[in-house]
């Protein structure tokens, strides 16, 4: 009896081991969608480029002007996983990206997925990229492919048992990632359209915005409702009808992202300066877009 029961506990186990193995198993795109993926323009990729916020995580801390394109990497996420630590993803061959194809670049973005066929921790917001549509990618990989080398090994993430299992994070998707919408608009108004593909898709808005579970997904029934600051004090604010800027009119909000100034004449702070700087870089319609949806989505009280 006792051999039997030891027999089930071990079969158990490899069942269940086999079941792990093969639901965390990273899934890189379909050949076809990448061999359809367009050459990219690298003009429009800057545009991209800025849209996702790239040199706010990537280049050096405080850096202005052409420096914001020198993407070594360096710069610490705390969290309460560990310390994730942004990536050289600059053209150098050996500690950066050179050495990428598109396809590469391509499946991280849209997959969380390494060359290598590792998961990708979504402290790199391919959550969110994963919304982009393939010829944006393949513009900001045209654009990318401009920038200078950076000789920069900024070292591995510093995480803890069983955080430092990359494997799991294969679980995690399982639960928080996918491609669609977050927010089901009742609208075919192009300008709101676009302005949920910038701010769910490229400009991860949300993965700041957005309070978290205990696994770290995103609670998308607070979708942007505010949130704890990962840098210090203070909360993340609350950007929906409910919220912050819930007076503001949609040419507040588009002034404020290619100004920094309030309708109060506040002037921004914290993070969001550089997020600020990448978003006056946009076209004006861009900015207007993303008012636009901020205007349109669900309103949610701050108090929650």
């Amino acid at each position: 009896m006792v051999r039997r029961l030891a027999l089930v506990a071990a079969l158990a186990a490899i069942a269940g081991g086999l079941a792990f193995y093969l639901l965390t198993v990273p899934q890189a795109l379909p050949r076809d969608v990448l061999a359809a993926m367009p050459e990219g323009d690298a003009a429009r990729g800057e545009l991209v480029f800025w849209a996702g916020g790239c040199a706010s995580c990537h280049a050096a801390e405080k850096a202005e002007g052409d420096d914001r394109l020198k993407l070594g990497g360096g710069l610490v996420l705390a969290s309460d996983f560990g310390d994730f630590v942004a990536p050289n993803i600059s053209m150098h061959e050996e500690h950066g990206i050179g050495a990428w194809t598109a396809e590469d670049f391509a499946n991280a973005l849209a997959r969380g997925v390494s060359p290598e066929g590792r998961h990708y921790y979504p402290s790199f917001p391919w959550t969110s990229y994963a919304r982009m549509e393939m010829a944006d990618i393949a513009d900001l990989w045209a654009f990318m492919r401009t920038l200078p080398a950076v000789e920069n090994d900024p070292g591995p993430h510093r995480l803890g048992f069983p955080f430092n299992i990359r494997r799991g994070v294969g679980m995690w998707k399982l639960l928080h990632a996918g491609s669609e919408p977050v927010v089901a608009l009742d609208t075919d108004d192009p300008k709101v359209l676009r302005g949920q593909y910038l701010v769910e898709g490229p400009g991860h808005c949300g993965e700041c915005h957005t309070p978290r579970d205990f696994t770290g997904g995103l609670k998308k029934d607070l979708w942007l409702a505010g949130a704890s600051n990962p840098d210090g004090p203070g909360r993340v604010p609350n950007i929906t009808p409910g919220g912050t800027i819930a007076d503001w009119s949609e040419a507040d909000i588009a002034y404020y992202l290619e100004s920094g100034f309030t309708p109060e004449f506040d002037s921004v702070g914290g993070s969001m300066v550089e997020v600020q700087e990448n978003m006056a870089a946009l076209p004006a319609s861009d900015r207007e877009a993303i008012a636009a949806y901020l205007k349109a989505i669900p309103a949610v009280p701050s108090s929650q």
